[in-house]
């Protein structure tokens, strides 16, 4: 067993049937990820030479290439290996997906002799997760040796594995519908697709499915689904529980702009906290490839006559304004093509705003918008899909295009004032150049005096910001006029001043009441943005979500505080099994005994009356195959809006839980039956094969 980057040495007869498996299971694996005969995923199995650079002395060109499980790189190396270099055949040959697991073994191998012994077993059971007395460990032992040696070889090792990733849990369920010669036939399927995944499924599907993931030939011949095809089905796209019709553009995109929620972005620029964090254009890169909408620019007189932007007032490092538009614009559309809107906070001298105007202009060229969509002036707003490629820019707009006008950043006069110098700033009124107000074309920030004055005085592209302290008394005491504010009108939300730990508010509320702008400080990582990520995963995670019917139509009367009835008010109840858990990750690499103790919590979030959390208890020392088998209901009211979070933590009785993982989507994305839920970290990336085993039926009415 070795460490792969150790590639064993074979000769060419070995090498040639090493490959010829490789690609078999790589093309396999590919075609479970929807890659089957995509040029990318074939160029980068075969590998490619890049430089790995330690100093500028030290420059090694190294050969990559992405392994057969099409999940981890390889890349080969000039150390020398002074120990015996071999391979073991058993290893190789497991089922899949074993990549990870062998992975632990040949860690495990401390001699690198191919072999196990009690010591290394115990060593693996750690490196996999997993705790265990040494009496059961010494069972598990002595059940694989049955050669009497003392350590586990070959076949022993290949037993051992098939102990160690038995689911008792899928051979019941299994059995239960494996009804022809022990194994699934279509028919079997396509019953089990119907009566437990409550699926619209037919016979086509169902071979299609066999198809797709049996990994026994004999068996697909057969148009059968085998134990671990069914398996490898579970564990894939078509089984999880968020809706895979979901993970592309599925919702009209030809409605107004105000339609829509918009992934936004507080401070896009900083990396940290508001008082002495780094500002960086990878901040900016980080949140539109998270298909971030609207993103935030600070924008301050800098020397040598450049626009900077940073936090003002603070500690917290400039980047060039140029620098920022350049990123923008290289990055904006790689992860969706709907359009961008570039939030100016202008405390610029004139001739800097001027030289703002020529960077966006010269940089973002005929993507920028800077006059109305179509001949004649607009009353309403354009659509994301008339907008596909294009950048708006929101600041302020002077009322007589003829001259220069006294005006004021908005989030200034909303903000909570503390220091002297922000004092005398806003008594301090800035001009704005008439280069930079000719670009704000649908998105003119004004201040909000009242939702009266607003329905009788604003035109549709002016639009307002509110600090969250303000748009939460609005959404609790007046919802309903906030949402018919909405239903024609943009609105932007942002973090208090005060929240100089970058930390965020809960962003649901501002959603119920319409809010399209919810911006949030995409670099704190915690549940806010978790739920954030959760609210934009559907429709291709695009960055714009279509609001309900009941939040466009002037006729309505929701109110998501206080319920009446109405199209909004489906009740569901949300029945949920946490069955299992696979392959959670450890928390402290460093230590070989940081074992989890996980437990499961489930939320719910959305209309007041529907926010519910419960959680299972925790199980002690198992992160590789924890089981709970305990069972949960909700009863919702408003489904439409709702989301539901699962969260694994780490149970402390010491100290705060640690998250393990997570995973928020849409009521709407959810899928019934048996579903595999993938985890993400705290960054909202995927951990590779983690999940959760979960029951979940979404059924109408409440009990």
């Amino acid at each position: 067993m070795l460490c792969w980057k150790c590639q064993p040495k074979r000769t060419p007869e070995e090498e040639a049937e090493w490959a010829s498996r490789a690609r078999k299971v790589a093309q396999a694996n590919g075609k479970h990820f929807g890659l089957e005969d995509d040029q990318d995923l074939n160029f980068l199995l075969i590998g490619g030479f890049l430089t790995k650079v330690r100093s500028r002395s030290w420059q090694k060109t190294r050969l990559y290439r992405l392994q057969e499980d099409c999940k981890t790189v390889w890349h080969e190396s000039e150390k020398v290996i002074n120990r015996k270099q071999t391979s073991s055949p058993v290893l190789d040959s497991l089922p899949p997906p074993p990549s990870w697991i062998i992975n632990c073994m040949r860690k495990a191998d401390k001699n690198e002799d191919n072999k196990m012994n009690l010591k290394e077993l115990k060593s693996f059971l750690g490196h996999i997760n997993i705790q265990v007395d040494n009496a059961y460990a010494e069972e598990l032992f002595k059940k694989c040796d049955q050669s009497k040696s003392g350590t586990l070889e070959d076949e022993e090792i290949r037993h051992f594995y098939e102990l160690l990733t038995q689911r008792e849990e899928i051979e019941v369920i299994y059995a239960d519908y494996a009804r022809t010669d022990g194994q699934m036939s279509v028919k079997d399927l396509l019953n089990f697709l119907l009566n437990e995944e409550r699926e619209a499924a037919t016979t086509v599907g169902a071979l299609r499915l066999i198809d797709k993931y049996e990994v026994d030939d004999a068996a697909k011949q057969r148009k059968h689904m085998s134990k671990d095809g069914f398996l490898m089905y579970l564990q894939h796209e078509d089984c999880s529980i968020f809706n895979p019709a979901h993970k592309k553009v599925h919702q009209d995109m030809t409605q107004p702009l105000h339609h829509y929620y918009i992934s936004s972005s507080h401070n896009t620029y900083l990396t940290k906290d508001q008082l002495k964090g780094p500002s960086s254009t990878e901040a900016y890169i980080r949140a539109l490839m998270k298909s971030c909408r609207c993103v935030e620019l600070d924008c301050w007189d800098g020397p040598n006559g450049e626009p900077v932007v940073y936090h003002g007032y603070t500690l917290t490092s400039k980047i060039l304004f140029r620098d920022v538009i350049q990123a923008i614009k290289d990055f904006a559309f790689k992860t969706s093509e709907y359009p961008v809107i570039l939030s100016l906070e202008n405390h610029c001298s004139v001739p800097q705003q001027r030289l703002m105007a020529h960077h966006m202009v010269s940089i973002l060229g005929g993507a920028l918008v800077t006059k109305p969509i179509g001949s004649n002036w607009p009353t309403t707003f354009p659509s994301p899909e008339e907008l596909k490629g294009k950048f708006l820019v929101k600041g302020k707009r002077l009322n007589n295009p003829a001259m220069e006008e006294d005006t004021v950043s908005e989030e200034d006069e909303a903000a909570e004032v503390e220091s002297v110098q922000e004092v005398k700033k806003k008594k301090s009124k800035i001009k704005l150049a008439k280069e930079l107000s000719d670009m704000v074309v649908y998105c003119k920030s004004v201040h909000f005096n009242g939702f009266e004055h607003a329905r009788d005085n604003l035109k549709f592209y002016e639009m307002s910001s509110f600090k969250e302290s303000k748009a939460f008394n609005l959404a609790n005491n007046s919802a309903s006029a906030f949402i018919h504010h909405n239903m024609d009108k943009l609105s932007r939300i942002y973090p208090a001043g005060s929240r100089t730990d970058s930390s965020n508010y809960n962003p649901v509320p501002m959603w119920n009441a319409g809010c399209q702008i919810v911006a949030l400080n995409f670099q704190t990582p915690r549940k806010e943005m978790h739920i954030n990520q959760g609210r934009f995963l559907a429709n291709g995670a695009c960055g714009y979500i279509l609001k309900e019917d009941f939040l466009r139509d002037p006729s309505s009367d929701f109110d998501p505080v206080v319920l009446s009835r109405g199209p909004w008010l489906t009740p569901k109840t949300l029945n949920v099994m946490v069955i299992s858990a696979q392959q959670l990750p450890k928390l402290n690499e460093e230590k070989q005994k940081s074992i989890v103790d996980p437990l499961v919590r489930v939320e719910v979030y959305g209309v007041p009356a529907d926010n519910a959390s419960k959680e299972t208890h925790y199980i002690e020392n198992n992160g590789f195959n924890p089981m709970w088998n305990e069972r949960f209901e909700f009863s919702i009211l408003v489904p439409d809006l709702a989301l539901v979070r699962f969260v694994v933590e780490d149970h402390d009785t010491t100290s705060q839980n640690d998250l393990v993982g997570q995973f928020c989507l849409p009521l709407t994305s959810l899928q019934n039956g048996y579903r595999h839920v993938p985890l993400l970290n705290k960054n909202g990336d995927v951990i590779t094969a983690s999940g959760l085993f979960v029951h979940v039926m979404l059924l109408d009415g409440v009990s």
